[in-house]
């Protein structure tokens, strides 16, 4: 089939990758997000499917939106069978949605109907979901509710951050995106609608919603800091600034903390919680690096009684 990938960040190269070395599919271009500036200089940058695909030597487009008259006519002109979608970025509308012949198929990191939208690894991680997997559906106007070509599951490991899975996901998943191709091209499979049962929501995080509530369970704790890294990254606050909180590990044994309550050893960092304490293993202090958590407190000088976390009610 000739084909029209669209995808922008690092976990849509491997999908792109296999879809160029499947050898049964063109890949005549690839739709992105436009340049964006990244950086300390803010210089524009290709987005790393743009990358990939030029270094490949294929035409890439990058509308700003892709309602744009001359990204829909440039479309109808490559006149694609089919488009498939890893996390692209930007809603598809019905006018571009109707010029492949068969379809947009999206790879969603879930296994559908749970956690749809933005950010189904992270959710699945923060919800303690010891199973989750990637699907392969056809794009339909509602939000990720078109009918399934295909799955694979993945398990979710206890020390899983959201990066570490979507990693695994991204390449299990470009595996399935190949063989979708190949099934829609063959006529061996058929998209299958959704059950109504069992749906859940995967909203985008919020810097909000990585703000760690320390009179949460430790089992909670440890799942938002796993669920927010690398983005956007779970914080507290130590002395009225930002902490950022990259490792930590629930320690069962130790009960006589207050939430919030910080508690310093030669070579650990405690912290009470609603049940049990957890132990800082790595933070990140404002405009400082990443520090193993006993060297971030040596140099802080925590005193006894000193918390981080805003106390209940303020």
């Amino acid at each position: 089939m000739k084909l029209v990938f669209a995808g922008t960040p690092e976990v849509a190269v491997p999908a792109l990758d296999a879809l160029l070395a499947s050898g049964r599919h063109e890949v005549a271009a690839v739709v992105t997000r436009p340049d964006a500036q990244a950086g300390r200089g803010r210089r524009l940058v290709a987005s790393p499917v743009a990358q990939r695909a030029e270094e490949a030597g294929i035409e890439v487009l990058k509308p700003a939106r892709p309602r744009e008259p001359e990204f829909l006519a440039r479309l109808k002109e490559i006149a694609p069978d089919c488009c498939p979608v890893v996390a692209y970025g930007a809603l598809l509308p019905k006018a571009a949605l109707d010029i492949p012949a068969r379809g947009w198929v999206n790879l969603h990191f879930s296994l559908l109907p749970a956690w749809r939208g933005a950010a189904p690894v992270q959710h699945a991680v923060m919800a303690g979901d010891e199973i989750t997997g990637a699907s392969t559906f056809l794009i339909e106007e509602g939000l990720d509710s078109g009918p399934v070509y295909g799955t694979v599951t993945e398990e979710v490991r206890p020390t899983d951050t959201s990066g570490d899975l979507l990693t695994r996901l991204a390449f299990a998943g470009a595996g399935l995106l190949a063989a979708t191709m190949d099934g829609i091209e063959d006529g061996t499979l058929k998209a299958v609608p959704q059950p109504q049962d069992g749906i859940t929501l995967a909203p985008k995080i919020t810097v909000e919603d990585a703000r760690v509530d320390w009179t949460a369970p430790a089992l909670r704790v440890d799942r938002v800091v796993r669920g927010c890294t690398p983005a956007p990254g779970a914080w507290t606050t130590f002395r009225g600034e930002r902490l950022k909180l990259i490792q930590v590990r629930t320690v069962p044994e130790r009960d006589d903390l207050a939430p919030g309550e910080l508690a310093v050893g030669k070579n650990s960092v405690h912290v009470g919680t609603g049940s049990h304490a957890v132990e800082l293993l790595w933070v990140q202090a404002q405009g400082k690096k990443p520090m193993r958590a006993p060297d971030w407190a040596r140099g802080v000088r925590i005193a006894d009684g000193e918390r981080v976390g805003e106390p209940a009610g303020e």
